[in-house]
């Protein structure tokens, strides 16, 4: 265990907000980690962009676009910012994230608090390298959720390597009802025809985030509408309402649950939205991914890349690294010589 790994843990023993906000504040300040190259084998090809390795960071924690650079070095192969809201908004009420150690999990019912969408984008435009996506929400009183979207990927273009559409946090209330059939064929309809007015349209993938609290049939469904709104990929899943047995004290909290009992529910949900897409849509498989073996298992079951966020609370910034070594030694012992060769290959 390194320095930075030990610095993460001596922050557990603080509230969850504040922990992860003097982390914020470490990495801006240059204390972050920097990882060695990843080994080739991780290195993939996600909706045309190309990825040096295929971990990634997932959305939550760089709500500002404030630490994407000090991430990327740490050994992410791609880290994507936000929730980000057109307006500034302050949240939920505290306390409103919970560590469930014994669980290896998290409860936050945050609530897309972000500082809007012009001190995100103003920070986007500074030099960058690597891949970096933008994550975007609707405000919480907003009139049109949709066109809160709207105003997101037009404000950003030119600055994200990809967007993600946020219909699926269970903490603005409303917002998963997006996810239906006729709300979801509304809303990719006018984020594609406002895409298509843009420079570059065809060039910046777009990818619908889901819940994995879902009917028999909807990922399916969801699955159809993106392909024929041409949403590049699904990334698939946010946190879960749903609550497997726990033994945490925080285990009752309202909000979304992530980190290891989201698992199996959300690589459940990543192959039956897998099955239905056949290859048409790029997958990424977050939720619970804390070892290799757990991002092979998403990247069997038809993930092209892996993210993760939760983890790291518990094992440091290390754990980046030792996923990657990890996976691309079960790639080779099965006989693959690439990440996008075992996509799928149950």
């Amino acid at each position: 265990m390194n320095l930075h790994d030990l610095a993460a843990r001596g922050l557990t023993c603080l509230d969850a907000e504040r922990a992860h906000r003097l982390a914020i504040l470490g990495l801006r300040a240059g204390f972050g980690p920097r990882a060695a190259g990843a080994d080739p084998i991780l290195a993939t090809e996600l909706a045309g962009l190309r990825l040096p390795n295929c971990i990634g960071l997932a959305a939550g924690f760089d709500k500002n676009a404030e630490a994407f650079g000090p991430m990327l070095r740490s050994g992410f192969g791609f880290v994507e910012c936000g929730t980000v809201t057109p307006l500034p908004q302050p949240g939920n009420p505290k306390p409103r994230m919970f560590r469930l150690r014994q669980d290896r999990a998290v409860i936050n019912r945050l609530g897309f608090n972000n500082q809007g969408l012009e001190a995100f984008a103003s920070r986007l435009t500074r030099g960058r390298t690597g891949i970096v996506g933008a994550n975007i929400g609707a405000n919480k009183d907003a009139a049109d959720r949709i066109g809160d979207y709207v105003t997101g990927l037009k404000r950003l273009w030119g600055m994200a390597d990809y967007f993600t559409i946020n219909i699926s946090s269970p903490n603005t209330p409303g917002l998963r009802l997006l996810q239906t059939r006729a709300a979801l064929d509304e809303l990719l309809g006018r984020l594609a025809q406002a895409r298509d007015g843009l420079p570059a349209a065809g060039r910046v993938p777009t990818f619908l985030k889901i819940a994995p609290d879902l009917e028999a049939g909807e990922p399916a469904a969801i699955a159809e509408a993106c392909i024929a709104h041409g949403i590049s990929g699904i990334i698939v899943s946010n946190t879960t309402v749903s609550r497997p047995p726990l033994a945490s004290a925080a285990r009752g909290e309202a909000g979304g649950l992530s980190g290891a009992p989201l698992f199996e529910l959300s690589t459940r949900v990543l192959g039956e939205v897998w099955d239905a897409a056949q290859g048409r849509l790029s997958l990424i498989g977050v939720g619970g991914v804390a070892t290799g073996a757990q991002a092979y298992a998403k990247i069997r079951a038809g993930a092209a890349a892996v993210q993760l966020y939760s983890a790291l609370a518990y094992e440091g910034p290390g754990l980046v690294g030792r996923i990657q070594r990890e996976l691309a030694a079960m790639l080779r012992a099965d006989g693959f010589t690439s990440v996008a060769d075992a996509v799928g290959a149950r």
